[in-house]
């Protein structure tokens, strides 16, 4: 009797960490709010508030697309790169148009150059895709390879020059750029990036959760051969996910240069590492087959209030970095932990059943 009653409490106890475990991300939130708010002047400012929701959004978009990458067990090293050659490539299209080499110039309006951006980066992830499926390259060269690729190609675009002024030219209806990055819509303190980052993140959480390529994603995280040999696609569901995360690069470099009306070939550089962080943070497992858009986006908040407020305390960006690489270690470390006790607890719970 009093085995059985050591084991239930054993039981209990597990279960009760492996909830606080679950809860990491809120709980983390909560206390970087708490300790800004007190350690930061003006950090709860409406302004402030409203310029760090634009900081938290473009994350948060690069952390959705990595998100779905991990859960299928990949990595996607490139989206910094993508977002500074997404940047680059619409620059030279509202400054430069395309040169037809027959004494014409081909200038896009805003609108289509928004496709064509949205499109060279689904493109860019199309890449990936091919590598790591096709070619059976690892993920982290493939992707590797082409941050590599991408920032080359941002840097030859202009000779490594800032395309500075995109206003946009009335007559040649390329005005209009920065409403993406600077606009606002409804209320005046609802950026257009936040609303457009409410819109891709429902989507994606409904892509993840109701749709059939959602659960495909998550089976091959969660047991490749055993998605393969069940019918599904896994060669298209990898291609998918990588295509999706250069969507969302190319998301964020649009909005970068539309809110700075330049664009600069090295924007983007370490993006990578904090939508990592993010998506890590958020409970996505580095393993696979584990994660939620809504962690997330909680997790992109985390990373995101960390970066602004200790900017906000005069902290070094050295110490930021070395703060940031203990956050992504401790967040993995509680992961694995995660694992096991998951694992402890449902053995505990199986042998009282029997």
């Amino acid at each position: 009797m009093s085995a059985a009653a050591d084991s239930a409490s054993s039981s209990v106890r597990g279960s009760l960490a492996l909830n606080v475990m679950r809860l990491r991300t809120f709980i983390a939130l909560f206390a970087v709010l708490i300790f800004f708010a007190f350690a930061a002047p003006n950090f709860l400012h409406t302004a402030n508030l409203v310029l760090m929701s634009k900081h938290v959004a473009l994350n948060a978009f690069l952390a959705i697309g990595m998100t779905f990458v991990i859960i299928t067990g990949g990595i996607d090293l490139s989206v910094g790169s993508i977002v500074g050659l997404c940047g680059m490539v619409a620059g030279g299209l509202i400054l430069h148009g395309v040169d037809l080499r027959n004494g014409y110039t081909l200038f896009f309006n805003v609108p289509e150059i928004f496709v064509i951006i949205l499109v060279l980066g689904v493109l860019v992830g199309l890449v990936n895709g091919l590598l790591v499926t096709w070619l059976n390259v690892a993920p982290f060269i493939a992707t590797l390879g082409t941050l590599y690729v991408a920032r080359g190609a941002a840097l030859l675009i202009s000779d490594g020059a800032t395309f500075p002024n995109l206003e946009g030219s009335p007559a040649l209806g390329t005005t209009g750029y920065a409403f993406l990055g600077s606009g606002y819509v409804f209320d005046p303190h609802l950026p257009v990036a936040v609303c457009l980052l409410i819109v891709v993140a429902l989507g994606a959480a409904y892509l993840a959760r109701w749709t059939p390529i959602g659960r495909h994603i998550f089976a091959v995280g969660g047991n490749e051969r055993a998605a393969a040999l069940s019918g599904v696609r896994v060669n298209r569901v990898k291609l998918f996910v990588y295509m999706f995360s250069g969507f969302c690069a190319a998301i964020v470099g649009l909005i970068i240069s539309s809110e700075l009306l330049a664009a600069h070939p090295a924007t983007g550089q370490s993006f990578e590492l904090n939508a990592i962080a993010a998506a890590v943070l958020g409970g996505t497992s580095m393993s696979g087959g584990r994660g939620t858009i809504g962690g997330t986006i909680i997790g992109a908040f985390v990373i995101g209030i960390l970066s602004d407020g200790l900017v906000m305390m005069g902290v070094s960006e050295f110490w930021q970095m070395v703060i940031k690489g203990v956050v992504i270690i401790a967040a993995v470390v509680v992961d694995q932990a995660q694992r096991k006790l998951q694992q402890r607890v449902a053995l505990q719970q199986m042998a009282q059943l029997a």
